[in-house]
């Protein structure tokens, strides 16, 4: 079902029309009698998956680094 109102009914009733959106129908927010605006739910976000890179890192990634190294990083 669609539902279309004009700016000032909305204004009146943007709760009843939010409830309205949510449940599924169409709601649309007309400008003298032109429709602007279509109110819809967001969709929730989905879980996202804890890391970004597949694969693993070796053991020595994390061992501290020599001096040379630490040298080309220093300013």
């Amino acid at each position: 079902m669609s539902t279309t109102v004009n700016i000032q009914e909305a204004k009146t009733h943007l709760s009843r029309l939010l409830n309205a959106a949510v449940r599924g129908e169409e709601v649309l927010i007309a400008n003298r009698g032109i429709p602007v605006v279509r109110l819809e739910p967001v969709s929730q976000p989905g879980k996202r998956p804890l890391g970004f890179v597949a694969g693993t890192l070796p053991a020595s990634f994390f061992d501290p680094l020599s001096d040379e190294e630490l040298q080309a990083w220093a300013l």
